[in-house]
């Protein structure tokens, strides 16, 4: 599946190149309008990366067909006395989704590990800008934290699924791109 592959690590490099820009004009909306950018990359990005590691998992024999579908993000339905998978969406916590696959394919996650806590804060920070109920404050050492976080949880779970890092690790917020 290389061509998500290719998408959720361009997803997480716009991000971090719009974090980048924070500041590089002075214009507060602007600055503003690009720390929601990397905020809400950052989560399509760790979202396409955690599909692209279900995807990789989806055919193996030993998994149960609740768990094809608990990855695949569908319902189990009973059609013609036969329990399948339906193409109707079944939304999954993707923290959810990221713990299952640490006990299925590796070891449990490590809940008191530093990344993991940080990634609850910056899916707190990312619904207080999905789901407003007051203004909110955004700055750029929070989305910073934020990203890092991201690319920490997969750092942990390629070392568990893959038994190496995730490639991106080793650059923290320093983008590849220049636009």
């Amino acid at each position: 599946m290389d061509g998500i592959d290719d998408f959720a690590r361009s997803l997480l490099e716009e991000a971090k190149r719009f974090l980048e820009k924070v500041d590089d004009d002075g214009d507060p909306a602007a600055n503003e309008a690009y720390l929601h950018a990397a905020l809400m990359l950052a989560f399509c990005s760790l979202e396409a990366h955690v599909n692209s590691v279900a995807d990789d998992f989806i055919s193996r024999p030993e998994l149960s067909l609740h768990e094809k579908a608990f990855l695949l993000e569908r319902e189990v339905r009973l059609e013609d006395g036969e329990f399948r998978i339906a193409p109707s969406l079944r939304i999954i916590r993707l923290e959810d989704r990221i713990r299952f696959l640490h006990v299925k394919f590796g070891r449990p996650l490590d809940a008191s590990s530093p990344h993991w806590s940080q990634l609850a804060e910056a899916a707190r920070l990312r619904n207080q800008l999905t789901h407003p109920k007051d203004v909110m404050v955004i700055t750029k050492a929070t989305v910073g934290r934020a990203i890092q976080a991201i690319i920490g949880t997969l750092d942990c779970l390629y070392q568990v699924i893959y038994k190496r890092g995730f490639p991106s690790a080793g650059i923290g917020l320093d983008s590849r791109l220049s636009f």
